[in-house]
């Protein structure tokens, strides 16, 4: 899973990218201090994995991962060329989805773009960047479809129909991701890579005070309202909380966070949202050289589950045998659970459920 962190300069997209992945990135007062984007990978916090690697104490524990990609700041006009604009736009086409970091917090020493901050204002730049650059696209495309329609081919006349849809829609200024596609074009429009097709998850970076009560701080209702237009989720994090977060060992994060009244980082709760988001599941599998956790899509038949492990466990699929976490920790062993009934044999049509612990038989 690859996730896009954007904004507008100075947000704090470069301060929540170096403390999520602690990679070090360049962090400035000033715009287009990123230009080129920073990728960094990081492993999903998955407690189920700890429990068992308990177990187990296997030799090596294996976590998935998520790509982070830091992407330079967006500005009024970068469909247009503005800023570092197409850079930045072709940057974001290779994202799963977005992580829209919009600043919720007023400080002197940080430079505004625009001068002063208000979220709705920069939702809105934003968007309208990415709809301008997506119907533009859609001239292009639709110009190609017609030339293509002059063979009477009626498959081309029905995806004229749904181009001329699509552009209506961007036409007032709502994204691709929220108009209803039916099921049978879902998987062109994909194909299409329109920028406001791609998921968003608004990450509202307010002040260390106001971590504990965000629902008092006036710019996090402003940006709730936007969010709530388009069925989008809104998480806050604080920039400067989660950089003090990245430097403790997880001992001490487990306290600080304590400290501070909050359950779990935002690196966490960023994670959860964006695995719901692109419906995304884990499941899990155990023995001795190595427990490993894996990412599927929600609704993967085991066959295909086992093809993430290996194209050969798909290929020469037999069956699953699969047990839920917690039995399996109340058994304390895949053998004991087999014992006491709890491992069930599936077959093909057999649809992974998350937390599941699986082991795959196959033959090639």
């Amino acid at each position: 899973m690859k996730l896009g962190i954007v904004g507008l300069p100075n947000v704090g997209k470069s301060t929540l990218f170096n403390a999520i992945t602690k990679a070090g990135a360049e962090s400035a007062n000033y715009p287009f201090c990123t230009i080129d984007p920073n990728i960094g990978i990081v492993s999903v916090p998955n407690e189920r994995l700890d429990k068992l690697a308990e177990i187990y104490y296997p030799k090596k524990v294996v976590h998935t991962a998520i790509e982070f990609a830091d992407i330079a700041g967006l500005v009024k006009g970068a469909s247009k060329g503005e800023g570092l604009g197409n850079k930045f736009l072709s940057h974001i086409r290779g994202v799963d989805a977005i992580i829209h970091v919009v600043r919720c917090f007023e400080d002197p020493n940080i430079v505004h773009v625009d001068g002063s901050v208000n979220p709705a204002r920069d939702v809105e730049t934003i968007n309208l960047e990415l709809i301008f650059a997506d119907l533009e696209m859609m001239e292009k495309r639709t110009d190609k479809v017609k030339k293509l329609a002059k063979s009477g081919d009626k498959k081309y006349h029905a995806e004229l129909e749904l181009l001329g849809k699509i552009q209506k829609h961007l036409e007032s200024n709502r994204p691709v991701r929220s108009m209803e596609i039916e099921d049978d074009w879902k998987k062109y429009v994909e194909q299409l890579f329109l920028l406001t097709s791609k998921p968003v998850i608004y990450c509202a970076n307010v002040a260390e005070k106001d971590i504990k009560s965000p629902e008092n701080n006036p710019f996090v209702r402003e940006l709730l309202s936007c969010a709530n237009e388009e069925n989008a989720e809104v998480i806050v994090i604080c920039g400067k909380i989660e950089e003090e977060i990245a430097q403790l060992e997880d001992d001490e994060k487990k306290l600080f966070l304590t400290e501070l009244g909050l359950n779990e980082s935002g690196l966490d709760r960023l994670i959860k949202a964006s695995y719901k988001l692109l419906g995304l599941i884990s499941f899990l599998t155990v023995g001795d050289p190595e427990v490993s956790a894996w990412t599927i899509q929600r609704g993967t038949r085991a066959p295909q589950a086992a093809g993430k492990i290996h194209s050969d466990f798909e290929r020469g699929f037999i069956r699953a045998e699969v047990v839920s976490f917690d039995d399996l920790v109340n058994a304390g062993s895949f053998s004991n659970a087999r014992e006491q009934g709890l491992v069930r044999s599936e077959g093909k049509d057999y649809v992974i459920k998350d937390g599941d612990v699986v082991l795959f038989r196959f033959n090639v």
